[in-house]
């Protein structure tokens, strides 16, 4: 018979790899919106910076795998079907588009926004040691940098 410490332990391991599981979702999509659009985008710069972008939501899909694993869990392996909805709206809107790199720049501060979003609600729930606390906050600080640069990169276009 489980005691209710042993209860609320269990409850906040599941709520933890819940969280994170989300997270590497949806890393997985970013990295892979930034893939396409890198392969979409006309401008060499653009291009090269999308490329950074897809590595570092990489690397963080890798932090976060690396970390459910030291939780014994096993990480998803893919993507969320809102984000394949998403890569194809950005597929219907950059081909509708007759400046292709600004369409694709709207679509990456759209997404970052989200993610910034999302990183906060799981930060919110609150319920992670200080290590993974430490993680998911230099990610989202990350994160925001990024939509800090590609906002600027869209007021040059």
């Amino acid at each position: 018979m489980q005691t209710t410490i042993e209860k609320a332990r269990e409850k906040s391991h599941e709520e933890t790899v819940t969280n994170l599981q989300h997270l590497l979702e949806k890393n997985y999509d970013a990295e892979k919106g930034y893939k396409e659009a890198m392969v979409k985008a006309k401008d060499v710069n653009l291009k090269e910076y999308l490329k950074q972008k897809s590595a570092l939501r990489n690397r963080f899909s890798t932090e976060i795998s690396d970390v459910l694993v030291n939780l014994n869990e096993t990480p998803k392996e893919s993507g969320s079907a809102a984000g394949s909805l998403h890569r194809t709206w950005m597929n219907v809107k950059e081909s509708l588009s007759s400046d292709k790199d600004e369409a694709i720049l709207e679509e990456c501060i759209r997404g970052e926004k989200a993610s910034v979003e999302e990183y906060q609600e799981v930060l919110d729930s609150k319920n992670f040691s200080p290590e993974i606390i430490s993680m998911i906050t230099n990610q989202k600080l990350e994160v925001e940098k990024s939509l800090d640069i590609i906002e600027r990169l869209e007021d040059l276009s």
